[in-house]
């Protein structure tokens, strides 16, 4: 068993709300190893959207630990936090979040920019996952230009830019049709199984069940079976 590239351990999560206290996570812990696909599945209201936030370091727990790549982030100041967003994790959204006015080079090269890498090696780099996800021939391309599928492909080449050890994705196939939507999660296995990322994927849709090596539920702010 490869190590763990992601641990949540006894994750809490509680709002305000005027005098009442909504507890969105009750003592989830969960763990993703390199090179491991795991799908979190639940309804709208379950947590999994608060949970992927705090696995992400953009919320904080209000209780329990995440662990990223072998560092306990939970109890960091913002600015450290960031700082593990961007070396850390890579991020991979359902609306695709790519500049309009960038190419899809542009696009992965800015993204290395905010991680530090700059110049030649930015520009090779992007360069290199792009063709690792199929768009060696779309480089200069712009958003407008490119499918979906293809625009997809350049999100998933931003988040693997600069290797970050953890992969989250919010939906990845929600945009997209039947065939489309499964040669992305052919990719993205792939690329985690053959690169040793820790995949992280939070879906409703059931073909990420034939892709993933465990599937995990949450219900009500618990993990369930």
């Amino acid at each position: 068993m490869r190590p763990a590239v992601l641990k949540a351990e006894g994750i809490e999560k509680t709002f305000e709300e005027g005098s009442q206290r909504v507890e969105v996570l009750k003592g989830v812990s969960l763990e993703v190893a390199a090179g491991e696909v795991v799908a979190l599945e639940g309804p709208s209201g379950s947590g999994k959207t608060t949970l992927l936030s705090i696995l992400g370091c953009i919320l904080s727990p209000s209780g329990g630990e995440v662990t990223v790549d072998g560092q306990a982030v939970s109890s960091r100041r913002p600015a450290a936090l960031r700082e593990v967003r961007r070396r850390k994790i890579g991020f991979v959204f359902q609306q695709y979040n790519l500049f309009p006015a960038l190419t899809a080079h542009e696009n992965v090269e800015y993204a290395l920019n905010v991680k530090g890498v700059r110049g030649e090696g930015a520009r090779r780099e992007a360069t290199r996952v792009l063709d690792r996800v199929g768009l060696g021939d779309r480089l200069g391309f712009l958003p407008r230009d490119l499918s979906g599928g293809q625009k997809q492909r350049v999100a998933i080449a931003r988040a693997l830019a600069g290797s970050p050890p953890v992969i989250l994705a919010d939906e990845p196939t929600a945009n997209l049709d039947t065939t489309t939507g499964t040669q992305i999660l052919e990719l993205f296995r792939g690329l985690a199984k053959e690169e040793g990322r820790g995949l992280l994927v939070v879906t409703h849709d059931p073909k990420v069940r034939e892709v993933s090596d465990r599937v995990v539920g949450i219900r009500d702010g618990r993990l369930v079976a």
